[in-house]
């Protein structure tokens, strides 16, 4: 380790960032597209239109439910609101468990295209898919040396806030070190607000000792205390109808003083001990913790109401909401979008800057670094335009359609990975941005060839979820291609081989 305290910050700050860099901008950059996951799932799915009221929509998808899942012990629904239209459905059937994305104005999944959407993303920038719990413990690891990464840094530039005002293009060294330090300080606060919080949403995982000390194996009892409010019983053996479902949603959004519903459980369906679990829109509030109302779901009568009111838990649930960033209106998402892109790009150029300050004779092991960047980080952005690619390709009807979709994203991930391993680093930064761009650009054309939902009749009626994907994609691919031409130009011409003298 260097001498110095700066310097030895300044050694823990590159390698923190080096150690786990590429898992790290996969993270950030696929925890930024979840920023629109829900948005990303309506544009996944075109079939599907707006739910033209929520209660009339979840109570029509309960009662589809009665009829193709009538055995199930519980039904689980995610409510439309404004930013989702599809009803989402979850239910046991026998050993395997069933989900079904469901039309809001029939209540039925006919028509509808299966897809991941943006839950493929969500899932993947915590649980990197792998098995539970190792891809989360994985991610936790690497959240914990983000925040090194971070806080080190921090300390290693003492004109932290200076160099914020200061880019030199064309430097080299010098340009990237100047782009680092701007991307870093642009959004300084959420960055260490965003990665902090990340690691505290998987701290039951990575520090267990103080549940274990407290339950043991009784997670019955852990869970009962930590999410209380769930009115449990058992089924009677007496069969019985649903009540009027419409009316207890309805009663449910009275209690909620206008909030919306967000999640709703039917359980012991069919039978006289039937209750029906109404969660609020996480949504509707900064903390990520839900009021619960239980309805026999029969008589329709209130059985329990539930508000979190215990401090610890409140002030948990206020740091993983920011996490989650479901409360934020639209302005407030879009920052979160263009600071998690601040992220991601701060990590990209950590990367390249790690490269290109060390010469380029230093062996097997510095040529590796440099091109697996090359392949991580622009062949990230090439699988998620394909994941989309697949999405409007694919059959509708075709089986295991989502699986389709995330072999795509890795097979070409892969596939870039590869190319950048066989070019040299500035061809390959060249090459694979090219590639990302047409990949972007030309996606709102395969869009509007392949759905009734293309950017021009998106623009006409006034469909700005439709829209505004297609235009981030053609900004996205515009952008890339324009870095492609200019590092293009900037390659360094071949030298010239002389001619031998003519005796």
């Amino acid at each position: 380790m260097k001498t110095g305290f700066r310097q030895s910050m300044a050694w823990l700050h590159g390698w923190a960032g080096l150690v786990l860099g590429w898992l790290l901008f996969a993270m950030a950059l696929t925890g930024t597209a979840t920023v629109f996951r829900s948005e990303i799932g309506d544009w996944m799915r075109p079939e599907v239109t707006a739910a033209p009221d929520q209660v009339k929509a979840t109570a029509a998808a309960i009662r589809y439910l009665e009829k193709a899942a009538p055995n199930a012990p519980a039904w689980y629904l995610t409510a439309p609101d404004d930013r989702q239209s599809t009803i989402e459905a979850s239910y046991a059937d026998g050993d395997d468990y069933r989900f079904a994305a469901l039309d809001p104005n029939s209540g039925r999944p006919d028509g509808i295209r299966e897809t991941l959407g943006g839950e493929f993303f969500y899932r993947f920038h915590f649980e990197l898919q792998l098995p539970y719990p190792w891809g989360r413990i994985l991610a936790s690891a690497a959240g914990m040396l983000m925040l090194v990464a971070l806080i080190s840094g921090i300390i290693t530039h003492r004109r932290i806030f200076a160099d914020f005002f200061t880019l030199r293009t064309g430097k080299g060294k010098r340009s990237w070190l100047d782009a680092h330090n701007v991307l870093g300080v642009l959004a300084m606060p959420f960055h260490l607000m965003i990665t902090f919080t990340g690691v505290l949403t998987l701290v039951t995982l990575t520090m267990p000792w103080g549940l274990v000390a407290n339950y043991g194996k009784d997670t019955t009892t852990m869970f009962a205390e930590v999410a209380p409010g769930y009115f449990e019983r058992e089924r009677s053996g007496r069969p019985a109808p649903l009540g009027d479902v419409e009316a207890i949603l309805a009663d449910a959004r009275r209690r909620f003083d206008g909030g919306r519903i967000g999640n709703v459980a039917v359980e012991n369906p069919g039978d006289a001990a039937a209750v029906i679990q109404v969660l609020r829109d996480d949504a509707d509030q900064l903390g990520y913790s839900a009021g619960k109302l239980a309805y026999d779901g029969v008589t329709g009568r209130l059985l329990t109401a539930y508000a979190e009111d215990r401090p610890a838990k409140k002030t948990f649930d206020v740091l993983y909401g920011l996490h989650m960033g479901r409360f934020a209106p639209w302005v407030s998402r879009w920052l979160y979008f263009l600071c998690g892109l601040a992220l991601s790009a701060t990590i990209a150029s950590g990367l390249v800057l790690w490269t290109v300050s060390r010469p380029e004779g230093r062996g097997f092991g510095h040529h590796l670094v440099a091109r697996l960047t090359v392949g991580t980080v622009a062949g990230l952005p090439i699988a998620m335009a394909a994941f989309f690619w697949a999405n409007r390709l694919a059959p509708v009807g075709l089986a295991d359609r989502p699986g389709i979709e995330v072999r795509a994203f890795f097979l070409c991930w892969a596939a870039a990975m590869l190319f950048g391993l066989a070019r040299a680093p500035r061809r390959g930064w060249a090459e694979l941005t090219a590639m990302m761009g047409l990949g972007w650009l030309l996606l709102p054309l395969v869009s509007a060839l392949t759905t009734a939902r293309g950017l021009p009749a998106s623009l006409i009626h006034g469909d700005w979820l439709f829209a505004g994907f297609d235009l981030v994609a053609l900004a996205i691919g515009c952008g890339a291609l324009m870095t492609a031409l200019h590092l293009h130009r900037r390659q360094p011409a071949a030298p010239r081989r002389r001619r031998p003298a003519l005796a």
